[in-house]
């Protein structure tokens, strides 16, 4: 028999509904073209510190999907499975063919859609991460596995992994596997540089779903915006831009009703997936440049940093072609590519 979970019981930290666990567990719940002959059993529960802070929820997932494939958006949700059943499969990146996966998978925060296919049926359980949440887990940077999974083998080696997995089929009932799986994660937490400045800058941009600036929770952090990027890639995978994409992107996505028609003229699709907030506000004048809110080569918005106590002043509005052309690619005329070094001679 199925044990359905209410999805609202997660906590916050990451849209809900994202993960390949949470997504079966949702269509299950909500009834979508699933039917009353497919049963999947779903257990999750938050964990106690110190993993609450770096974790969303632990689950348990059994049963026969009601889907044989799952196209999951880029979204702020990094995860772990050990899996327990036969084998799934995974394309993610620019993957042309799927893998196979027999042990498990991590998955750190993607910036691309990827596809997830159970078998039927499967067993396992996982972790749904917040955005800064797997790190302290991993052997190497976050970024090195971004659009990359990789097996739990790579990550804590065949001989742990296959005593996990031994351990877990042994368990008598869910909760005494999570409880397994809770304890191996204590063991293996370790210390992480710059875990609380992006936990902290990583909450400021889910708090608001993406859309504030990152300029000001970096002076509110008072780090460089070098040191926030490095940290950034080492910790979560992606720069704080791209993880201020992501919420923004999940959050346009999880607000379609997918069961009524979609009006995709009027979907704030541009907004979600930019780069900054677009406005046509001035923030400040600089020498040469154009009038505020004007379009360049056809363009039809600027994407500047919306006006604070901070910015006030000193950025002008960037539109998208402009920013593109920053830093020209150099041109040589025939008399430079006969002699590049005339000039100097």
């Amino acid at each position: 028999m199925s044990r359905r979970v209410p999805t609202s019981s997660k906590c916050a930290g990451r849209p809900s509904g994202i993960g390949a666990g949470s997504m079966l567990a949702a269509a299950r719940d909500a009834g979508w073209a699933v039917g009353d002959n497919v049963g999947v059993e779903y257990v999750s529960r938050v964990p106690g510190p110190p993993l609450d802070g770096l974790i969303d929820d632990l689950y348990y997932l059994e049963g026969a999907p009601p889907y044989s494939r799952l196209m999951l958006p880029a979204a702020p949700a990094p995860l772990l499975i050990v899996n327990l059943g036969a084998p799934f499969l995974i394309r993610a990146g620019t993957d042309v063919d799927a893998v196979e996966y027999a042990d498990g998978c991590v998955v750190t925060t993607p910036t691309r859609a990827w596809e997830f296919s159970y078998p039927t049926p499967t067993r396992s359980v996982g972790v749904h991460f917040r955005p800064w949440g797997l790190a302290p887990f991993l052997p190497m940077p976050a970024a090195e596995l971004c659009d990359r999974p990789a097996t739990v083998e790579q990550i804590w080696g065949q001989p742990a992994v296959a005593a996990l997995r031994h351990r877990l089929t042994l368990a008598d009932a869910p909760h005494e596997m999570l409880t397994l799986l809770e304890d191996e994660l204590v063991r293996r937490l370790r210390v992480i540089d710059g875990l609380d400045l992006v936990r902290q800058m990583s909450s400021a941009v889910a708090a608001t779903g993406g859309t504030v600036p990152i300029s000001d929770i970096g002076v509110a952090a008072r780090a460089s915006s070098t040191y926030l990027v490095k940290r950034f890639k080492a910790v979560v995978g992606v720069t704080p831009k791209r993880l201020a994409r992501s919420y923004r992107f999940s959050s346009t996505v999880l607000a379609l009703d997918v069961a009524a028609p979609i009006d995709w003229e009027t979907l704030p699709l541009a907004r979600a997936t930019s780069t900054r907030p677009t406005s046509c506000a001035s923030s400040g004048s600089s020498p040469g440049s154009r009038r505020p809110g004007t379009p360049k080569s056809g363009g039809d918005f600027c994407a500047i940093i919306p006006t604070t106590s901070w910015t006030a002043g000193r950025f002008q509005p960037i539109d998208f072609v402009q920013e593109r052309q920053l830093t020209p690619h150099k041109t040589w005329d025939s008399e430079q590519r006969r002699n590049p070094w005339g000039k100097w001679s």
